[in-house]
């Protein structure tokens, strides 16, 4: 397996089952508490990893108790550390989810050490990205490190993946170095301005991120599937992924293991339509689990799930 590198965050999820996502002012009784292991980046990389990735994270945690319990959790899940950073100066990153009988979820985020991995550190890491295959990157650390990361990582010829949550508005210069991104619906609408309804308007918003550069949009649309648009020289070519029909307990982090399944099917060499299939089945067994990286499932449950779909 070629290598894979995840470039982000690293939480701490605090996370609250409750009866419904409360209104403003509005307080509401809670059932299960939990603690789990959380963050874009890390939970990324912890589902490629599980999925068989050849995995290796850079990523910032505080010098407490969190950080220590992410890193130790990286290194059972076979996952290289060299480049995860350890700084007393912030405190790890937490995030405090609020999941509803219906699976839905509320997420707020206190970013801590995460906003402390900087460009400089994306550079100490040159080497790493120079000889990845495929480099997988989020929006929860600063901007200008996942500019630089895309930077080093193109010009190495690994393929580039932006999965860009959450939301938020990116420079014109990051499109043509991107082989892939995976908006979801709310995210490609900031992007391009489109509120997508139907499969012209999710055309059409593809092709606004074409125009800016990228070679692959992959909308995820939850239950509604995967809608691929890929350009290949003038030609753009449109194709839907039905999701797999299951019941969901927690959508937290599916996102998560979409990308992350998703990078290791590009990493090994298989198509992307495969790795698309793979990565849906990988998502639609962990909505089926509460928590976010507890939800990742391993390979051979894949496989299995694929197996009985």
């Amino acid at each position: 397996m070629k290598k894979l590198v995840v470039v982000g965050s690293s939480n701490t999820d605090m996370i609250i089952q409750v009866p419904h996502i409360p209104a403003p002012g509005e307080t509401i009784m809670g059932s299960e508490f939990l603690t789990a292991a959380g963050g874009k980046g890390a939970n990324q990389a912890v589902a490629a990893a599980r999925v068989g990735g050849n995995v290796s994270l850079v990523a910032c945690v505080g010098a407490d108790m969190f950080g220590e319990q992410a890193l130790a959790g990286f290194v059972s899940d076979g996952i290289n550390t060299d480049h995860c950073r350890v700084d007393d100066s912030a405190p790890s990153g937490v995030a405090q989810i609020l999941v509803a009988d219906s699976g839905e979820n509320s997420i707020a985020v206190a970013p801590g050490a995460n906003f402390l991995l900087s460009p400089q550190c994306i550079v100490a890491a040159g080497n790493l990205l120079n000889d990845a295959a495929v480099v997988l990157m989020q929006l929860e650390i600063p901007l200008d490190t996942v500019l630089e990361g895309a930077r080093l990582a193109h010009a190495g010829g690994a393929k580039v993946i932006l999965n860009p949550a959450p939301a938020c508005v990116l420079p014109d210069e990051i499109f043509p170095l991107l082989d892939l991104l995976t908006p979801n619906e709310s995210e490609i609408e900031l992007l391009t301005g489109i509120s997508v309804t139907d499969e012209n308007s999710m055309a059409a918003a593809a092709s606004v991120l074409h125009e800016r550069g990228v070679l692959v949009v992959l909308l995820t649309r939850g239950s509604q599937g995967v809608f691929l648009s890929e350009k290949q020289g003038d030609e753009i070519r449109t194709s839907a992924f039905p999701a797999f029909p299951v019941v969901p307990i927690d959508t937290t982090a599916a996102g998560d293991v979409f990308n992350g399944c998703l990078a290791v099917g590009l990493a090994g060499g298989h198509p992307l339509a495969e790795s698309i299939e793979f990565a849906q089945a990988a998502a639609a067994i962990s909505v089926q689990t509460l928590g976010a990286q507890t939800s990742a499932p391993a390979r051979e449950a894949v496989k299995e799930f694929l197996r009985l779909a």
